[in-house]
């Protein structure tokens, strides 16, 4: 809390005179100004996003939505997790119940086949974007519960999650860590901060009157706290490790409470879990045709037969390293010194103006941001998104540091530090959001473009009434780089755009002593025998696709015993890879029908060398 609302909160409390506050009608729409201002941010973040960051993104949610909702035939990519059950049919249903309503709107409207792409390709973004407001929404009245409505410090809070360059790259992506995080930080606002464990406080003889007489007050209101239990569950069921927030805030709870706020907490937490486990069922069981539970098997895969580390290893200290500073960005500093005051006390004896046990708050989410992260600490396989669910509350830890270091009054050095910091997580925001990674995303806008002027669907309706008597024609694609480096049929959208890429199951069958030595295909391709050989082996004669061949040479080729084999694959319409492919596709495929036919930056620079330079595709002729 700043010192200003600090000193006007002492005066109040030692004159005896009430808060001052506005009308709650007053309040109740300024705070939906707020959301709603929000949201527009929001939705404008989500809209201009065009950079790549995680698979997660798009094959744990947009793929299997995709296949639920326009079925198997829309040749959606269904990974590995989703085919052995590690993953909560929840998530893409949200997306799925998304994909039908824009496309009915877009059959209804009657619009153009390429407008219905488009809407199709922006539906999950705006769903996203609302979730990604409710987040900076919820990580604002948390800091209002913890520092008072309206004060200084809350709205440092609010100004700290909008300038986040990684809210602006992350919160709008439909990952499950970022409606995890959304649940996670509502959840949290409506915990029961307010129960003061009053039979500790007392004498025992008076431990009866004083709960009796404060029993309405203690126990708060029932509605908020199931809904806080209910939001708490599901996020547990998106992921797993969410638990750990869970058991840090609850623990401390329960051993401060009264025996009556004991009894309904577990009997509230029994029914909600209960309730929300019984969705998450029958939803799976819908899904998967069959009776399972995907967190647990997640737990199994992950850590008994230890595939996480799989997909990376990282050091013990890298979410200290790496995993914060990557996270907070310039609040890192802040965030530091709000976490070491609430651990220590220093907030609760510099706030005398805190009633009704709200400064609570502050030490319960220091504590639990440091126990989540020295937990996921102990993993092996470790993503700076793990740490999402807890930057809120990082949020809310950093607001009253930065709000003491710029004072309203404060000296001009200070406001050009600040104003360097704001610039500093803008430039962050854009390079991150607008430039790193993007040529993976614009490709498939290319191709998908490209497929729809080849069959002329720009001039073609949506809807019953659409007719069209010449068949669309298959565009084809091959994708050789790293498995699952773009979106897939999210992005293509038609299912005629027949595409295939390299595959990286994990070891699933594989004992652990073989593990070393195991190779997913991308491996295989680029490790050993290596991309020419690769080619040589896997598909049809080069002579099959050379300029000057002949249609009987081209014939013949195909017939050669050594080319034959089943599993050979023809060579498509369209090559996809990386600038550091280049030199092989011109020695494999110089003199032949392909050229180069787009190219698109992608990024300065990258810690996977078979990523690096620009994106290619080479055409056909």
């Amino acid at each position: 809390m700043s010192a200003s609302d600090s000193q006007r909160a002492t005066i109040r409390s030692q004159t005896g005179a009430p808060p001052r506050s506005r009308s709650p009608n007053s309040y109740r729409d300024s705070t939906l100004g707020v959301f709603l201002l929000l949201l527009a941010l929001r939705i404008a973040n989500a809209l201009t996003l065009r950079t790549f960051f995680q698979p997660d993104e798009f094959f744990q949610s947009l793929e299997p939505a995709w296949q639920l909702a326009f079925g198997p035939d829309a040749n959606a990519w269904i990974t590995w997790e989703w085919r052995t059950q590690l993953r909560s049919s929840l998530h893409p249903v949200l997306f799925a119940t998304v994909y039908q309503v824009a496309a009915k709107l877009g059959d209804v409207c009657g619009v153009r086949l390429s407008n219905r792409a488009d809407i199709l390709l922006v539906a999950p973004k705006v769903a996203q974007a609302l979730f990604a407001a409710l987040l900076d929404y919820y990580t604002w009245k948390l800091a209002e519960k913890a520092y008072g409505r309206r004060s200084r410090t809350a709205w440092t809070t609010l100004a700290l999650s909008i300038c986040s360059p990684w809210q602006w790259f992350c919160s709008t992506r439909t990952l499950s860590n970022c409606i995890e995080t959304t649940l996670t930080a509502i959840a949290v606002y409506y915990w029961p901060w307010h129960w003061p464990g009053l039979a500790r406080d007392r004498h025992p003889r008076d431990q009866y009157k004083v709960q009796k007489k404060h029993a309405p007050e203690s126990l708060g209101s029932l509605g908020q706290l199931r809904l806080s239990l209910l939001l708490a569950a599901c996020a547990c069921i998106l992921r797993p490790t969410n638990a750990l927030v869970w058991l840090s805030l609850s623990i401390p709870t329960c051993w401060q409470a009264s025996n009556r706020q004991r009894y309904v907490l577990v009997r509230e937490t029994s029914v909600c879990g209960l309730a929300v486990l019984a969705c998450s069922v029958l939803s799976d069981r819908l899904y998967y045709q069959v009776w399972t539970f995907p967190p647990l098997r997640f737990l199994y895969f992950n850590i008994a037969q230890s595939l996480a580390v799989f997909y990376g290893k990282n050091r013990a200290d890298y979410y200290l390293t790496e995993g914060l500073p990557l996270l907070l960005t310039t609040s890192l500093p802040f965030a530091v010194i709000g976490l070491w005051r609430s651990l220590s006390g220093r907030i609760l004896r510099a706030s005398p103006s805190s009633r009704n046990g709200e400064l609570r708050i502050l030490p319960r989410l220091a504590w639990t941001s440091l126990i989540v992260t020295l937990s996921l600490s102990l993993i092996s396989h470790k993503e700076v998104r793990f740490l999402y669910p807890v930057l809120s509350f990082l949020h809310v830890l950093a607001a009253e540091p930065l709000s003491t270091f710029i004072p309203p009054q404060s000296p001009k050095s200070r406001k050009a530090i600040l104003t360097l910091l704001v610039v500093v997580n803008v430039l962050i925001a854009g390079y991150a959001s607008q430039v790193h990674q993007r040529g993976v995303i614009d490709v498939l806008s290319y191709l998908r473009h490209k497929h729809e002027a080849h069959n002329r669907l720009s001039t073609l309706a949506a809807g019953a009434g659409n007719e069209r008597i010449e068949p669309i024609t298959n565009t084809t694609v091959a994708f050789l780089i790293p498995c699952h480096s773009t979106p897939w049929r999210s992005h293509l959208v038609y299912p005629e755009i027949d595409a295939w890429a390299l595959t990286c199951e994990p070891p699933l069958n594989i004992p652990l002593s073989e593990r070393s030595t195991y190779l997913d295909e991308a491996d295989q391709f680029y490790i050993r025998p290596g991309p020419a050989a690769w080619l040589g082996d896997n598909m049809e004669h080069v002579q099959t696709v050379t300029a000057s061949g002949s249609r009987s040479g081209s014939h013949w080729a195909r017939q050669d015993p050594k080319y034959k084999r089943a599993g050979r694959r023809p060579w498509p319409q369209n090559l996809v890879f990386f600038e550091q492919l280049e030199p092989v596709m011109k020695e494999v495929l110089g003199g032949t029908m392909y050229k180069e036919c787009w190219r698109g930056f992608n990024s300065h620079f990258h810690d996977d060398r078979r990523r690096t330079g620009d994106v290619l595709v080479w055409c056909r002729e």
